[in-house]
């Protein structure tokens, strides 16, 4: 794991601070530019794990923004450049206070939710009778608060607007645009025989507009099935193929950990983690239909420092 990035620490030229996150460092450039570094941090359940992943920041990053310039006829987005295979650089949006989630199948916490007998989930109700993967009459939006720190938590759409954190107008809006951006991430991954199962967008404000921010339609964010065998599988009870990080999930509940307290996080060989580097690649190239190419990797700190510096410095 030595060439996995799992920390920075950057002055860029105009910096006015950095938040660090479960897997993205943001820097704030003159409170007009945010610098996302994708680094190769992975996490689960709320936690970041031990061991970085290599190549699964530039896996993210390039997927995320070749589905942002895919998806800007929707709405207008946060990106300006891509400077490194790592970094995105775009505008400094006010961000919204929730993730809207939307899932098109009965699968992760929502099976887990509804394995355990409840039928509703962020005020949305789920069809008696229903089996694991089972794809819903209709797509739902399951939002949840957004957490600075710790677990993010499941809310609906009345606790929302009741509780001030986004206006109705808005709210209504960011609804509309959810739906859209999961109609054109469903339809782009049955050109590539993939069933987008779920998904989450984060929204912002720029000038008074609704802005999509940050990743999308990435492993990290979302979950895809392979269509081919989809409805065999389903109806013999078996699990899906998919291409998502619910494999590491799957791998770490194996393990005995779901983020319980008293749990331990298993131990992250460094095969274990090339595998899971490889499987990063897979998705990409299964997702975008195109050879991953790797970046050089002997010194990537110094790298991305003097791809975003160079861009700043010519950016007017």
């Amino acid at each position: 794991m030595k060439n996995a990035l799992t920390r920075t620490d950057y002055n860029f030229p105009g910096q006015k601070g950095v938040y660090h996150g479960k897997v993205r460092d943001v820097y704030n450039i003159d409170d007009q530019l945010l610098v996302m570094v994708a680094t190769d941090r992975i996490s689960a359940f709320d936690y970041i794990l031990p061991e970085g992943i290599p190549y699964k920041g530039q896996v993210l990053n390039q997927i995320a923004e070749s589905f942002l310039d895919a998806t800007s006829d929707i709405i207008p987005n946060w990106k300006i450049a891509s400077p490194d295979p790592m970094v995105t650089l775009g505008v400094r949006c006010e961000p919204f206070k929730v993730e809207m989630v939307v899932r098109g199948y009965l699968t992760g916490h929502a099976w887990r939710e509804y394995s355990e007998g409840k039928r509703t989930i962020c005020g949305e109700v789920m069809p008696e009778g229903m089996v694991e993967n089972q794809k819903f009459p209709n797509p739902i939006i399951t939002p949840t608060t957004k957490a600075d720190a710790g677990h993010d938590e499941d809310i609906s759409r009345e606790e929302i607007i009741a509780q001030g954190i986004v206006s109705k107008e808005d709210y209504e809006q960011l609804e509309k645009y959810t739906l859209a951006l999961y109609q054109r991430g469903c339809e782009m991954a049955a050109k590539k025989d993939l069933i987008l199962v779920d998904t989450k967008y984060e929204f912002g404000k720029a000038d008074g507009k609704i802005i999509l921010m940050d990743e999308i339609h990435t492993p990290d964010s979302s979950r895809y099935f392979y269509a081919q065998g989809y409805e065999e599988r389903l109806a013999k009870g078996e699990a899906q193929k998919q291409l998502s990080k619910e494999f590491v999930r799957q791998w770490l509940i194996e393990n005995g950990f779901q983020g319980k307290e008293g749990q331990k996080i298993p131990f992250m060989s460094e095969e274990y983690c090339n595998s899971v580097s490889e499987r990063y690649i897979e998705l990409y190239e299964h997702i975008l239909g195109e050879k991953f190419v790797k970046a050089d990797v002997n010194n990537v700190a110094a790298r991305i420092e003097k791809n975003v510096t160079d861009f700043l410095n010519s950016y007017k």
